[in-house]
């Protein structure tokens, strides 16, 4: 049986989707060399709605090594760079 992982629930003073998306991605070029911050797993939820999560990005497992750092639903092949519009 493995341990249970945890979750960090971080509120925020932000007041919209964009916002919370730029600081969970300024927390992850920032903190992304902690092994123990799986990033690409990250989620936002309205204070009053937790649960309804939006996932932040893709991250499905890309053929090298990595995962695909694009927005959740985007258009085109995954990669390992964000899209422009997406910053």
């Amino acid at each position: 049986m493995t341990a249970p992982r945890w979750v960090i629930h971080l509120p925020t003073t932000l007041t919209s989707l964009d916002g919370a998306v730029a600081l969970v991605r300024a927390l992850r070029d920032s903190l992304g060399h902690v092994d123990t911050v799986d990033f690409g797993e990250a989620t936002l939820s309205e204070e009053d709605r937790q649960f309804l999560r939006t996932r932040v990005w893709c991250d499905a497992r890309l053929d090298g090594a990595g995962r695909c750092r694009r927005r959740d639903g985007h258009t085109g092949p995954c990669g390992a760079a964000e899209d422009a519009a997406s910053q």
